[in-house]
């Protein structure tokens, strides 16, 4: 599977992204998908999962209510609509996907078997 994300951008605090995940390689229903985010100095952290039918999906607390992530199996695109952010919200955010069957938390990283490129997202205050 290879995925490619698109969509950061500079935005001040309050304004709004919408990031783009788009696939190729496998039948775009058959993976689960995630973000991740990783800040200068800090850990790649869990953002927002969805399940391969899009009809579950998880969130980080830090972005519950503020974030939304959605699929669009004919167009092969996972998004991530984000909203009212905040200057910490600033990281690189990665999409991944896995095509296991179970993957058990989608909070996990190491349970994605497949990483996007990332793209920068800056939050100004």
């Amino acid at each position: 599977v290879q995925l490619q994300a698109s969509g950061g951008g500079l935005v001040q605090a309050g304004g709004s992204l919408r990031l783009s995940c788009a696939a190729s390689g496998r039948t775009f229903s058959s993976i689960s998908m995630g973000w991740f985010r990783q800040a200068p100095g800090k850990e790649r952290e869990f953002v927002v999962g969805i399940n391969r039918s899009g009809g579950t999906t998880y969130y980080a607390d830090s972005v519950k209510g503020r974030f939304t992530i959605s699929r669009d199996n004919a167009k092969n695109t996972a998004y991530l609509q984000m909203n009212s952010l905040k200057p910490e919200d600033t990281a690189v955010y990665y999409c991944a996907a896995t095509a296991r069957p179970y993957i058990g938390s989608f909070r996990a990283p190491e349970n994605y078997d497949h990483w996007g490129q990332g793209t920068q997202v800056t939050v100004s205050s």
